[in-house]
């Protein structure tokens, strides 16, 4: 699925095809956001204006990009946790012992299926202080480029909370199920601050440019 070309890719999502959906676009934005990050470090090295600053851009380089290849190996990730929770509820429940045998794999596929969600979140959280950091000590003159970064950070861990939420609700260990919602939701207070204070900041220096 990563290989495929963007039109390739927005045509599979648009399709009746459950996969790729919601899970696979929330880590495709989170890629764009650290991207984009990567753009502004990529257009501040080398410039004699930042040379103050270069090693610590270097850095931040380094960080977007490892995030990023990691979010787009999420994309594939969460196709197949939701391909295993579909093969789970596609198995046969003509008697009882296939019914038990059904529901104790979809609660089994449930379980792992959390994990690509969550895992996409937390990754989108790593990205937003990248956004900080790159608009406040990155090239100016693309600093709005950091405010779209984390626009899509935030996008993608907010699709992401979702799904945790989608896989949670059918889980019936509720004690697993609300520890996953409680630790999404910490990181949601969190991922809402730090977006607006980072949109707000890019805003204010644009305005003055």
């Amino acid at each position: 699925m990563i290989e495929k070309s963007v039109e390739g890719f927005l045509d599979e999502l648009s399709s009746s095809s459950a996969t790729p959906g919601g899970g696979s676009a929330a880590a495709l934005m989170g890629s764009m956001g650290a991207a984009l990050v990567s753009m502004v470090a990529n257009l501040t090295t080398g410039k004699k204006k930042y040379e103050a600053v270069e090693k610590e851009v270097v850095s931040i380089l380094e960080q977007s990009e490892k995030l990023r290849k990691q979010l787009i190996e999420a994309i594939n990730k969460d196709i197949e946790a939701f391909d295993t929770v579909m093969a789970a509820y596609g198995l046969p429940k003509d008697t009882d012992e296939q019914k038990l045998k059904r529901s104790s794999k979809i609660q089994d596929a449930l379980k792992v299926a959390i994990d690509a969600p969550m895992e996409c979140a937390l990754l989108a959280t790593k990205v937003m202080p990248l956004c900080r950091k790159i608009a406040e000590i990155g090239n100016v003159n693309i600093i709005s480029d950091a405010g779209v970064a984390v626009l899509a950070a935030r996008a993608a861990f907010k699709s992401a909370e979702l799904n945790v939420y989608v896989n949670a609700s059918g889980l019936e260990d509720k004690v697993f199920a609300d520890k996953q919602i409680q630790e999404v939701r910490k990181l949601s207070n969190l991922v809402e601050k730090e977006e607006r204070y980072i949109f707000d900041y890019v805003s204010g220096v644009i305005l003055k440019l």
